[in-house]
């Protein structure tokens, strides 16, 4: 080894770019001499990585999860949103969280939502269900939304050749999904009279996060009048688990709801806002959301959603401390670092989630990071290259 050195001392400082890298590391600057001294001193590979791959939270991993993701946006959001959040990076949103562990970019889709299309939930109005809190999620108010919802999973669907769908549904998304699987009909084939395609055979799993599950103690008060009750009464729990679909159901406990007018003795940014706005504080906030959504207002949750209505019967249910609802603090323009889709968040849940959908990894590990196994039999192909210049 002293003698290769010795004749080759050159290569130490001979960085250059080979197009051979695997995925992952194309592009990379790689010394030959360290990964040749990696392995005739079995020196672990993982150490000489960290000396020669600057870490990045923006590389892109060996893409080895081929499972299908439509991601479900909330009431009020935008698609945007979790591609690049309030504008910022798009390092900073769920799409690219998921493609940092694993997850194939073209084979992550968003139901095509903007925020001005959450007006067409007025269409209600001209529903007479509207008035009799007996609408029903494929009516006026909510239609548009299903629609467009089950055509994402169709495209996400054939798109990948067939392979069955994970669904990442966020806040209001995540009833609405429910309702879009339905009785578990998903569609007649076209063209093929008397065949029925089942939810089962376009979906695999879902996943919801900080979503309703059911309407208010009192139904005539919620929001959805009737097409949230219309859900839980025909489509109850993980109505579908029995077919073979998985459910998992994630909920943030980070503020307890609390009506008094008094600041409290630790103010955040979004307390001075809401103390602007004669909101009073965090707290007062999540106490009226609570109240509309679930009767009282007084539990804890996600600063929107109470925490026990987040958690689907028969699902897989997962709580998580000190986790907001969404992108911002709830009724602000202020962005949060500690949202489920946050870098920070997700894999408290997103481990869960491929263990109950069944979905495996291969080289890499949830969290991100490069295949070990791939860079390593690159590495030797190298090495005999190497080895293969010096006797000749």
């Amino acid at each position: 080894l002293q003698d290769t050195i010795s004749i080759k001392s050159t290569l130490n400082n001979n960085m250059r770019t080979d197009s051979s890298l695997p995925p992952g590391i194309a592009s990379t600057k790689i010394p030959y001499l360290l990964i040749l001294v990696s392995f005739v001193l079995q020196i672990p590979l993982t150490d000489a990585l960290s000396t020669v791959i600057p870490s990045s939270s923006t590389s892109t991993p060996n893409n080895i999860i081929t499972t299908p993701v439509v991601i479900c946006p909330g009431f009020g959001n935008d698609q945007i949103d979790y591609l690049t959040p309030l504008s910022q990076p798009r390092e900073l949103g769920l799409v690219s969280c998921l493609e940092r562990r694993g997850f194939q970019p073209d084979r992550i889709s968003i139901v095509p939502v903007q925020r001005s299309d959450w007006i067409r939930v007025a269409g209600g109005l001209l529903d007479i269900g509207f008035y009799t809190c007996k609408a029903q999620p494929t009516g006026g108010g909510y239609g548009w939304y299903v629609k467009r919802l089950k055509e994402t999973i169709d495209r996400a669907y054939e798109e990948s050749h067939g392979e069955k769908v994970l669904v990442i549904a966020h806040s209001a998304g995540g009833w609405l999904a429910r309702a879009a699987m339905g009785d578990g009909t998903w569609c007649d084939e076209d063209g093929e009279e008397g065949v029925v395609v089942r939810t089962s055979d376009r979906i695999k799993c879902l996943v919801t996060v900080g979503a309703i599950h059911r309407p208010p103690p009192d139904a005539s008060t919620c929001a959805t009048r009737g097409a949230l009750s219309y859900t839980e009464e025909n489509y109850p729990g993980a109505f579908l688990k029995e077919e073979g679909i998985s459910y998992v159901s994630v909920g943030g406990d980070a503020i307890v709801g609390n009506d008094d007018e008094h600041s409290p003795e630790i103010r955040t940014d979004a307390d001075e806002v809401y103390g602007i706005r004669g909101e009073g504080s965090s707290s007062r906030v999540a106490f009226t959301s609570y109240k509309a959504v679930g009767g009282d207002g007084s539990m804890t949750g996600d600063g929107v959603v109470p925490l026990p209505w987040t958690q689907l019967d028969g699902a897989r249910q997962i709580q998580l401390d000190g986790v907001l609802h969404s992108i911002n603090e709830a009724g602000t323009t202020l962005p949060t670092d500690r949202w489920y889709g946050s870098e920070g968040v997700i894999d408290r849940w997103l481990p869960t989630v491929l263990e109950e959908a069944g979905i495996t990894t291969k080289d890499a590990a949830v969290g991100g990071g490069l295949g070990l196994e791939s860079f390593q039999k690159w590495a030797k192909e190298k090495v005999e290259e190497a080895q293969n210049m010096f006797s000749s």
